[in-house]
């Protein structure tokens, strides 16, 4: 009697430790060790026809590179810095250990030119993250698009991502320019700087590009406060269910047509395309849909649509050169990794050589 109820008290303990064994290999199986590489290079990009911009490009481009990974993924990412300025890479929103934390004289010395530092943390919380340098952000985040994303996939979706069913992901990273600092590397962002220029993925309308989309596509938009003005997303002839803050799922998603994103923030909304058509998608804040001045500017796109025509004569982007992975829409598709785009690359900085001096006569051969 004595051994049968040893064995049955015995019993239950097993199961847990069985199923325990179950979740913790299950873990371990969609974790991931992964090694990337950035560098940061000094480049210059169009951010609109009457404006090249010099900044400081992650592998040379605005935005950086999207790093899609999945959650506790353990990442080993090795940057070195080309430019002749220090920097340091923060990763935002990533639970880090402190030595990896990317703040200079805190968690380490910034990183000085031709130098390298190597992060290595765990992929989580899940989400919209993203990244950015921490050295005299107010240039180099501001005005010199030293930003990029990083998507953090979740081992089970939240319940609205799993209803709704996206089927298209499209990134829009929201930043501005002063253009007076233009050409002028190490200054800016100061704080009687005027912005003149908005932009939507570094680019201001008409340098933006289109997002294309057939009826009955479910579109989920990541919106970025990757710069330091504050913005307000419009989107015309749609609603859209806001469903995540700062990656995390809203226990209670919202319909809205406007949403705000400040300095850091992150949304995500879905957006359910049942309005074929041509509709612009913009910032609200009026002065932010100019170009030094000049309507119509900043961060604008537009949904079109595949049914309807785009050769109007007098539509804007009529004969737009289409950039199928502007919104980094192609690249969320190609599974895990780090995704460059040669859209996004600027073209690299020369540097002026200095003028060797004649030698005087009778002078020695060193």
């Amino acid at each position: 009697m004595y051994q049968r109820a040893k064995r049955f008290v015995h019993a239950p303990a097993a199961l847990i430790i069985f199923f325990a064994l179950l979740i913790f290999g299950t873990d371990n199986a969609f974790a991931e060790k992964r090694y990337f590489e950035m560098s940061i290079d000094e480049v210059t990009i169009k951010v609109h026809p009457q404006l090249t911009y010099t900044v400081f490009g992650f592998n040379g481009q605005v935005p950086g590179p999207l790093i899609h990974v999945k959650e506790g993924d353990e990442l080993t990412i090795k940057v070195t810095n080309l430019t002749s300025l220090p920097h340091t890479v923060h990763w935002h929103g990533i639970y880090n250990n402190w030595q990896n934390d990317g703040v200079p004289n805190v968690t380490q010395p910034d990183i000085k030119p031709g130098d390298s530092f190597t992060y290595t943390f765990i992929a989580e919380p899940t989400g919209s993250l993203w990244y950015h340098c921490h050295v005299n952000v107010n240039e180099h985040v501001a005005y010199r698009g030293m930003w990029g994303p990083l998507i953090v996939d979740p081992a089970e979706p939240a319940k609205i991502i799993v209803d709704k069913k996206p089927n298209k992901e499209f990134i829009m990273m929201f930043s501005s320019y002063a253009s007076s600092w233009a050409a002028k590397p190490g200054f800016g962002g100061l704080p009687d700087d005027v912005p003149d220029y908005f932009a939507m993925n570094g680019r201001a309308f008409p340098n933006t590009q289109p997002i294309r989309a057939e009826a009955g596509d479910v579109l989920r938009l990541r919106l970025y406060g990757a710069g330091g003005e504050t913005h307000s997303l419009h989107t015309h002839g749609h609603h859209f269910t806001v469903t995540h803050k700062d990656g995390f799922p809203l226990p209670s998603p919202y319909k809205a047509d406007t949403i705000r994103v400040g300095p850091g923030e992150r949304y995500d909304i879905i957006l359910e395309a049942n309005n074929p058509g041509r509709f612009i998608i913009h910032d609200h804040v009026d002065v932010h849909v100019t170009n030094k001045g000049k309507y119509p500017g900043g961060p604008i796109t537009i949904i079109e649509y595949e049914e309807i025509q785009r050769d109007d004569d007098w539509y804007a982007w009529k004969d737009k050169v289409y950039d199928g992975n502007y919104f980094y829409q192609e690249s969320i598709t190609k599974g895990y990794g780090l995704f460059n785009h040669e859209g996004h690359k600027g073209k690299p900085v020369k540097k002026k050589r200095k003028k060797r001096g004649k030698k005087k006569k009778g002078a020695e051969e060193k």
